[in-house]
C-alpha cells in the first residue's frame, strides 16, 4: 500500500519513458529504504549497512532531489 502511494511521487526513469539511457542499477524502493534507515537510526552515510546499495549511490539519489521533504 505505502509503495503504491510513494511510486506516483517518483520520476519515471528515462529508459522506461523512452528517452534512452541505461537502466538504473538499483530500484527506487531500495534507495528509499536506505534513506529511511539512515534517518531513522541517525547514522552517517558511510555507516550504511551492506544490505543497502553503496552509500555514494544512495546519497546521489537523495541529493538529486528525487526524495523531497514535505
Amino acid at each position: 500500500m505505502q509503495e503504491a502511494l510513494v511510486r506516483v511521487l517518483l520520476p519515471v526513469p528515462g529508459w522506461l519513458a523512452g528517452r534512452g539511457g541505461r537502466p538504473e542499477g538499483y530500484c527506487h524502493r531500495q534507495m528509499i529504504d536506505a534513506v529511511r534507515y539512515l534517518v531513522d537510526n541517525g547514522i552517517k552515510w558511510r555507516a550504511m549497512p551492506a544490505d543497502f546499495p553503496p552509500w555514494p549511490r544512495v546519497y546521489a539519489f537523495f541529493a538529486a532531489g528525487v526524495i523531497r521533504g514535505s
